[in-house]
């Protein structure tokens, strides 16, 4: 069964696309997208060789025909691909996908384990725009889940930082978060934690 989080980012393909799930593991988004008639055409890829016997197994046991490639990042995949799938790695290797790519990719969806300032802020620089958010909580873990589309706008330092999301459960996580820093820190270090507080309650009003 396809948890929240894949089944969050699968609502946001168009199906008129052609998608490629990097970092696939066992290929359950691609699987899901395929059998349910989701996109024009879907691949699976991954580095790992044992994640690509897993997804074969998978697809073969779905009765479905699905190409998967071993590869880094998007090299070594086919050209027509319109929105590219990384989600379960880290912001950094997110970022390194993107930047090593060749192909002219119009969308991508990504949700990241990790530095999703570092992510919004980079793909900004890389043309891509945050054209949705959205954070779900699955397994008491919250997962941002961003639509990045190629676009020449751009999004000023505060919404780079703490998102577009209008899940207001997230933002209080994070508000108690910087809450019990604050009360370890000695009194030089809290005017910038405090600015994040402010920040954070700043987002709670203006979105609720």
């Amino acid at each position: 069964m396809l948890n929240l989080k894949l089944k969050t980012i699968a609502s946001l393909i168009n199906k008129n696309d052609t998608v490629i799930d990097v970092a696939c593991d066992h290929a359950y988004l691609a699987i899901y997208l395929k059998k349910n008639n989701l996109c024009k055409e879907v691949y699976a890829s991954d580095i790992s060789e044992n994640a690509i016997k897993n997804a074969n197994k998978n697809i073969e046991n779905a009765h479905l025909k699905i190409k998967t490639f071993i590869t880094n990042g998007l090299s070594s995949v086919p050209s027509n691909i319109d929105t590219v799938v990384i989600a379960g790695v880290g912001a950094s290797t997110i970022l390194d996908i993107v930047k090593n790519s060749l192909l002219d990719i119009k969308t991508y969806i990504i949700s990241s384990n990790n530095n999703n300032y570092l992510l919004r802020s980079n793909m900004a620089k890389l043309g891509y725009y945050n054209n949705f958010e959205v954070v779900i909580k699955d397994n008491n873990k919250y997962y941002p889940i961003i639509k990045f589309i190629k676009s020449n706008k751009k999004d000023n330092k505060f919404l780079l930082k703490y998102g577009k999301s209008n899940n207001i459960d997230y933002y209080n996580y994070l508000l108690k978060k910087e809450e019990a820093i604050i009360t370890k820190l000695p009194d030089n270090l809290k005017i910038k934690h405090q600015k994040e507080i402010n920040n954070l309650k700043k987002i709670i009003k203006e979105r609720t």
